[in-house]
């Protein structure tokens, strides 16, 4: 059985900047030889996705073109937490922003590390219960979001047929209702 240790971290050199996120060479000492290997690692500020509920019990969710896929999503909103942005506050806005539903108020279903073997970031998870609608969405020029409300009760279906297939999001939504058939009182607390 082999001992698991964290690897030393010798150097790491920017490669290159996307904007949205910067792509390291990370040279680290393994702790078992001493031996140092490259690694290639993505930093990125946090992210944040929300599940707006609405007072009928109904998801707001978002149909979206992402250009990993080439494809149409259909996704819950989030994005990424602005610097020195407090998560709950990027939740509400990243919601009003691609939905125009108001979150007024968040709550945490947890922190998930999106992929911990390329990324370094952390991904905030929230609900929030009897959003509005208060204003057109606010998409920008590389962002069309078309928003869609989709009864609570059908999301396992749409999580388990692969309409909804974002991992990411499907975390979120798997979350909310493990909370919600645990502990219903628990979110709204």
């Amino acid at each position: 059985m082999v001992d698991v240790k964290p690897w030393r971290r010798v150097d790491t050199r920017q490669l290159t900047d996307c904007r949205v996120f910067t792509v390291h060479e990370a040279r680290s000492a393994s702790p078992h030889d001493a031996r140092e290997h490259n690694f290639f690692v993505i930093e990125s500020n946090e992210w944040v996705n929300c599940v707006p509920l609405t007072a009928n019990n109904e998801v707001v969710c978002i149909r979206q073109y992402r250009h990993g896929t080439d494809e149409i999503t259909l996704e819950i909103p989030g994005g990424l937490v602005d610097d020195g942005e407090d998560p709950a506050v990027s939740s509400a806005r990243e919601c009003l922003e691609e939905t125009g539903y108001a979150a007024h108020e968040v709550s945490s279903l947890g922190v998930l590390t999106p992929n911990p073997a390329l990324f370094v970031n952390r991904l905030h998870t929230f609900v929030a219960f009897d959003v509005e609608r208060v204003s057109d969405v606010a998409n920008t020029a590389t962002e069309h979001t078309d928003v869609q409300l989709i009864p609570l009760d059908q999301i396992p279906d749409l999580l388990l047929s692969g309409e909804i297939d974002h991992a990411l999001v499907a975390a979120t939504l798997w979350r909310l209702l493990y909370f919600l058939r645990t502990d219903p009182d628990f979110l709204r607390a």
